[in-house]
């Protein structure tokens, strides 16, 4: 059971947010830009609706991958540098949440791994979850999907 709102922020604490809804899916991503920006063996995104997520504090932002089907505009903490969000755009639909930057990370589980040809060899996955060897090509309708099954209302 997910109890909302979900809350979260920078490491620093100077910039916040607030999920009112339940989130789309969590899932973990094993490319190599989720690795390099997580500084990790993969990074965790909670997919929600952007509506859903209120921000506070100040925010600064790049734009990763400009030009390519892959742009994605990074918002994170100008004083502690921690990755907080990305989205399409400001008026993107849907936006994902850096799942460690999550106050309460107990409760949720991601449903499933995308990119996992690029996952470290000592990394194991467990079988009960989805596994995609690169972008899932269904626009993470199976995602959304276990999500929903598991924690939905």
């Amino acid at each position: 059971m997910i109890t909302l709102p979900l809350k979260g922020g920078c490491q620093c604490g100077q910039l916040r947010y607030e999920i009112n809804a339940l989130p789309q899916t969590l899932y973990c991503c094993h490319c190599t830009e989720c690795q390099a920006q997580s500084a990790s063996a993969f990074g965790t995104s909670l997919r929600c609706d952007g509506a859903s997520v209120k921000l506070s504090g100040e925010a600064k932002s790049f734009r990763r991958d400009k030009g390519r089907s892959t742009e994605v505009e990074c918002l994170f903490c100008p004083y502690c540098g921690s990755r907080v969000l990305h989205r399409r755009d400001s008026s993107s639909v849907d936006c994902s949440i850096k799942g460690g930057s999550l106050d309460d990370k107990h409760g949720m589980e991601p449903v499933g791994h995308i990119w996992t040809r690029s996952k470290q060899g000592w990394v194991e996955l467990p079988d009960e979850t989805l596994q995609f060897e690169t972008q899932p090509e269904d626009g993470y309708v199976e995602l959304i999907a276990a999500f929903s099954k598991r924690y939905g209302p």
